[in-house]
């Protein structure tokens, strides 16, 4: 069976003068599968985006095959950008199947640029990396990274997957603006990891294949399903996260494909004022993973002592502000903001094994901070990542 003339046919049903035409065509795939397997063929895969339009119109979700044939096609240009724009407006109008996540996450990992992690290098990866989408608080996430690593040296590590951000203040403009080299190669990010427990996964260079969505994401200024899979393909294959997610919806079916994909243990959480954080200004809705077992429930601060803030105090208003909040807090200052960053690290010293719970996860934040070693740990992260 083949695909001819814009259809599927059975070689029975060709004309014998075009047998020897099939043949060679045959040879050519068996070669293709000789030296280049898999890979070298799923170009040939024909996707019927029609199909998958009208399907996605009538407010049907994908299974796991079709969706893995439609984000192989669309990560190798295969769809026109206007078929592109519409697929993923259409599916931004529900909340993503836990088979079209497992199915582009696993797109996307066949094809990113990993980082070399040494084998045999002590520690759980985490990762800190949120969907985005929502209100923009300062980095918290970011900071996270640092001050987890900090606070359990050799034992947590983090590979801090992130982007730019429509706001001009991502991780990566505010890593850049403490001085770390956020281009750095993927064998220098594995140094990073291994000397400092903490590295930058930009992910403009992992994934080169998103070449082909960028403009169209940009182009709709709203978060689509690919602002759930990224965070889902940590260059560093780290098996252990603390993800944000921008919609309540999302919590439970990001979790349960995080348990799918193997994940050892994550937290996915969004907040009830609408941010993809471990917040102090309300209430946070948490699914937990632990291998194949996922439950919920609701993370409160307040219930830790924690005195409740309005997300102005969160915020940052332009770059500049972001990074010397980010100095400031690493040097000790008190506050709200504070308390939201010893959170988002105390969640990830849970998660990656560092601490037995949260009370514990915000004594050693609070130390790594004040004792000096999260601002020593960013100053070898930015030291390391230029090559010293």
């Amino acid at each position: 069976m083949l695909y001819v003339g814009g259809g599927w046919t059975f070689l029975g049903c060709l004309p014998s003068s075009c047998h020897g035409l099939v043949t060679k065509l045959g040879e050519k795939l068996i070669a293709i599968w000789c030296t280049r397997g898999f890979a070298g063929l799923r170009c040939l895969i024909m996707v019927d985006i029609r199909e998958i339009l009208q399907r996605l119109q009538a407010g049907e979700s994908l299974d796991e095959v079709a969706a893995h044939r439609f984000f192989s096609a669309m990560l190798e240009g295969q769809i026109e950008v206007g078929q592109v724009a519409a697929a993923l407006a259409l599916m931004a109008t529900r909340v993503p199947s836990e088979d079209e996540l497992v199915a582009g996450a696993k797109v996307m990992r066949a094809s990113v640029t990993m980082v070399p992690v040494a084998a045999g290098m002590s520690g759980n990866i985490v990762d800190t990396c949120g969907t985005g989408g929502t209100p923009k608080t300062f980095n918290v996430g970011t900071l996270a990274a640092i001050v987890a690593a900090a606070a359990a040296p050799g034992v947590v590590r983090v590979a801090k997957h992130g982007n730019r951000s429509r706001t001009g203040r991502g991780s990566a403009e505010v890593l850049a603006g403490l001085g770390v080299n956020v281009h750095a190669s993927p064998a220098v990010q594995a140094r990073c990891l291994a000397e400092t427990g903490v590295c930058f996964c930009f992910a403009i260079h992992h994934h080169p294949a998103m070449k082909h969505v960028a403009p169209v994401r940009q182009a709709l200024g709203f978060p689509t399903i690919f602002n759930a899979m990224g965070p889902l393909t940590n260059p560093a294959g780290a098996t252990r996260q603390v993800m944000g997610v921008y919609r309540r919806e999302l919590v439970l079916p990001v979790a349960k494909t995080l348990a799918r994909l193997g994940c050892e243990r994550a937290w996915v959480l969004h907040s009830e004022d609408g941010l993809d954080e471990l917040t102090v200004s309300s209430p946070v809705f948490v699914a937990e993973v632990q291998g194949q077992q996922v439950t919920e429930w609701k993370f409160e601060a307040t219930r830790l002592g924690m005195a409740k803030a309005s997300v102005e105090s969160l915020q940052a208003w332009d770059l500049e502000d972001a990074v010397a909040i980010a100095r400031r807090l690493l040097d000790g200052e008190k506050g709200p903001k504070r308390d939201m960053l010893l959170l988002a690290a105390a969640a990830a010293l849970v998660v990656g094994g560092g601490a037995s719970d949260i009370a514990r996860g915000l004594e050693m934040a609070g130390g790594a901070i004040d004792s000096g070693a999260a601002a020593r740990t960013l100053a070898q992260l930015a030291a390391v990542s230029h090559g010293a």
